[in-house]
C-alpha cells in the first residue's frame, strides 16, 4: 500500500488586523497636521491684525494730535487776543472819565467772561481728544483680546488634539517587540505594519527608509545599499535577496516575513543595519531599512 502523499505544512498569512487601528492612529496624525496648519493661519492672522490694529491707532492718535494741535493752536492764538483786549480794556478804564472808564471796565469784564470761556473750551476739548484716544485704544484692546480668547481656545483644542495622538503613538510604541536579527544580534524595536512604522519614526531613535522592491534586472539603491530581489514565496512568506553594502554582496535567502534581516557597514560602525520586511507578494516585497542615527565609523 503505497504511503498517501503530504502537504507541506506552511502557516497561511494571518489576516491584518491592524487596520482599525492603522486608520485611528493615521486619522488622528492627519487630525494633528490638520489641526497644526489651522492654528499656524489663525496666528498669521492674529498677527495680521495686530500690525493692523497698531497702525490704525497710530494713524487715529496722529490725526487726534494734528486736530488737537490745530485746536489748541487757534485757541491759544484766540486766549491771547483776548488777553491783550483785555490789557487795553484795563489800561483805558485807568485814563478815561468816569463813565468811559466804566464802560471800559465792563467792556474788560466782559472779555474776561470771555476769555474764562476760552478757556474752559479749550480744557473741555483737550478732555473730548483725550478721551477719543482712550475710547479708541480700548476698543483695540478688546478686541486683541476677543482674538488672543479665540486663538486660545484653538491653542487648547490642539493641545488636546496632539495630546490623544501622542497617546496612542506611545500606546503603539509600547506594543512593539524586539526580536533577535538574523546576525544573532538583539534587533530594535520592530514594526509590523504602517502605523507601528509610523510611531518608530516619530520616536526618532534610529533612521527609516521605506523599501518597495520588485523583482529587477538591476539592484536598487536604498540609502547607502542596494537590493535585488531574488525569489519570493508569498505563501510562506518568505523572500530571498541580494544585499550590496560597501561593495559587499550578501544573499539573504529564505527570510521570513516581520524578520529583522541584519548586516554590517562602515557607517553604521558596530551597530547592524536592519531590514524587515513587512509584506511579500508575488515578485514584490514591502517594508523598510532601519539605520543607526548616529553613525560611526568602525
Amino acid at each position: 500500500m503505497s504511503p498517501t502523499p503530504t502537504t507541506p505544512s506552511y502557516l497561511p498569512p494571518q489576516p491584518d488586523r491592524s487596520g482599525p487601528k492603522t486608520a485611528l492612529v493615521a486619522g488622528a496624525l492627519i487630525a494633528l497636521v490638520a489641526a497644526n496648519i489651522y492654528l499656524y493661519v489663525q496666528l498669521d492672522h492674529l498677527r495680521t491684525d495686530l500690525a493692523n490694529t497698531r497702525e490704525s491707532i497710530r494713524t487715529e492718535l496722529a490725526s487726534l494730535r494734528d486736530a488737537s494741535s490745530v485746536n489748541t493752536a487757534a485757541q491759544t492764538r484766540r486766549v491771547e487776543t483776548l488777553n491783550q483786549e483785555l490789557e487795553n480794556a484795563r489800561n483805558q478804564a485807568r485814563t478815561l472819565s468816569s463813565q468811559a472808564k466804566a464802560e471800559a471796565t465792563a467792556r474788560a469784564e466782559q472779555l474776561a467772561k470771555q476769555l474764562e470761556a476760552e478757556q474752559n473750551k479749550a480744557q473741555q476739548q483737550l478732555s473730548s481728544d483725550i478721551s477719543g484716544v482712550k475710547q479708541a485704544a480700548d476698543a483695540a484692546s478688546a478686541n486683541l483680546n476677543s482674538k488672543l480668547t479665540d486663538v486660545s481656545t484653538d491653542v487648547g483644542g490642539v493641545r488636546k488634539q496632539v495630546d490623544s495622538t501622542q497617546a496612542e503613538l506611545t500606546k503603539t510604541i509600547d506594543q512593539l517587540k524586539s526580536m533577535q536579527g538574523d546576525l544573532g544580534v538583539q534587533s530594535g524595536l520592530i514594526a509590523t505594519n504602517a502605523t507601528e512604522l509610523a510611531a518608530l519614526k516619530l520616536k526618532g531613535e534610529r533612521n527609516y527608509l521605506d523599501i518597495k522592491l520588485g523583482k529587477t534586472k538591476q539592484p536598487v539603491r536604498f540609502g547607502d545599499i542596494t537590493l535585488l530581489l531574488k525569489r519570493t514565496d508569498p505563501k510562506k512568506n518568505k523572500y530571498t535577496v541580494d544585499v550590496m553594502a560597501d561593495d559587499k554582496l550578501t544573499e539573504k535567502k529564505d527570510k521570513n516575513i516581520n524578520e529583522p534581516v541584519q548586516f554590517y557597514t562602515a557607517k553604521g560602525g558596530h551597530t547592524p543595519y536592519e531590514m524587515v520586511i513587512n509584506q511579500v507578494g508575488k515578485d514584490q516585497i514591502v517594508g523598510y531599512l532601519s539605520t543607526p542615527k548616529e553613525q560611526a565609523a568602525r
